[in-house]
């Protein structure tokens, strides 16, 4: 089983990642979890060129195919493998990051921008796909709770609305994959809701 989480910034996904690998492993499941970008030495290169290097200014389809980049190497090492050998397969953020971020986020064509994400899968789709909804306002304000803070953090509200609202779309057009959690409650509430699926 594949697994992808989603969501704007501060959403809260990669706290619920990690409490949904352990509550897996506890019923006995083979899991491997992971994020993009940033697996292995690729992805660690292209997550500090797009989120980290403050001093590179990349071209809107510059990091399109960077992101890009990172997944199909991503699938070809690591996700694939894991699901071939019968692991439960996590991933913080998928191909859907990039069609709103690249796409309503970047302004860059939906039609090519979604037609090189899913190329970029190398046909390996989720099997289920939580969205974490949450008010980008709200979101962002948690941010500054977090260690990490990433150029991305750090756009204007209006690429971040863009983003909540391309996320609604993809939601709209694929329901049977999306299952919406609503993200403005405690961290136990939406624990339970998720574990709810399994």
């Amino acid at each position: 089983m594949f697994i992808t989480l989603e969501g704007t910034e501060g959403s809260g996904k990669s706290t619920q990642a990690k409490l949904l690998k352990e509550y897996l492993e506890s019923q006995g499941k083979e899991v491997a979890l992971t994020r993009e970008p940033g697996w292995g030495k690729l992805g660690s290169i292209i997550r500090e060129a797009i989120l980290n290097d403050k001093e590179l200014k990349l071209d809107p389809i510059a990091e399109l195919f960077l992101f890009c980049a990172d997944r199909a190497q991503h699938v070809k090492d690591f996700i694939k493998p894991k699901l071939e050998d019968e692991n439960i397969v996590i991933c913080d953020r998928y191909f859907d990051s990039t069609i709103v971020y690249q796409g309503y986020g970047r302004g860059l064509d939906i039609d090519l921008v979604t037609r090189i994400a899913e190329t970029s899968t190398l046909g390996v789709k989720p099997d289920i796909t939580f969205f974490f909804s949450l008010q980008v306002e709200v979101g962002l304000k948690r941010l500054k709770n977090r260690d990490e803070i990433t150029k991305m953090d750090n756009e204007p509200m209006e690429f971040h609305k863009n983003i909540l609202e391309g996320y609604k779309k993809l939601v709209a057009e694929d329901n049977k994959r999306f299952n919406v959690i609503d993200a403005d409650r405690t961290i136990e509430e939406i624990k339970k809701d998720i574990l709810g699926y399994f």
